[in-house]
């Protein structure tokens, strides 16, 4: 026990604010920030997505986008397909696949169908995406009022 008394003139310690644990927490956040940002993809067709209430989006490596509008043109990465016929969309989703030099089997198709389009295009991109191999097919859509 210390019983003896502090001088009048003895010097207070004073309080050091040490700012490295206030810099390693900030870094911290700013990595999370970083990783847990979504950043949006754009593409040709201005489209209106249907609502589901979804989990958080995930990137695909190996993806390729088709966007449908609601009068039923299509675009494929960002490339505009010429003509509706499934046989157009699937050479289109060829092209797009061998520019980026990946095979068809671990290509993820992505369809961004605008929410008034007809069932009959999206039907026409699966089947294309189907005729040329691309199995793993996946929809875009963005999340409702109430899910968020």
């Amino acid at each position: 026990m210390n019983f003896r008394r502090q001088s009048k003139f003895a010097k207070a310690d004073e309080p050091e604010i040490n700012l490295i644990p206030f810099i390693d927490v900030l870094l911290v956040i700013l990595i999370f920030l970083m990783l847990s940002t979504t950043y949006s993809k754009f593409t040709e067709l201005q489209v209106k997505l249907p609502v589901a209430d979804t989990d958080a989006q995930r990137d695909y490596p190996k993806e390729l986008i088709v966007s449908v509008s609601s009068d039923g043109r299509f675009v494929v990465n960002k490339a505009a397909v010429e003509g509706r016929s499934v046989e157009s969309i699937a050479q289109a989703l060829v092209d797009s696949n061998k520019a980026a030099g990946r095979p068809a089997k671990d290509t993820v198709v992505i369809i961004s169908a605008d929410a008034s389009a007809a069932h009959q295009h999206v039907i026409s991109v699966m089947e294309a995406a189907r005729r040329v191999g691309m199995a793993q097919i996946t929809f875009a859509t963005q999340r409702s009022e109430a899910g968020k």
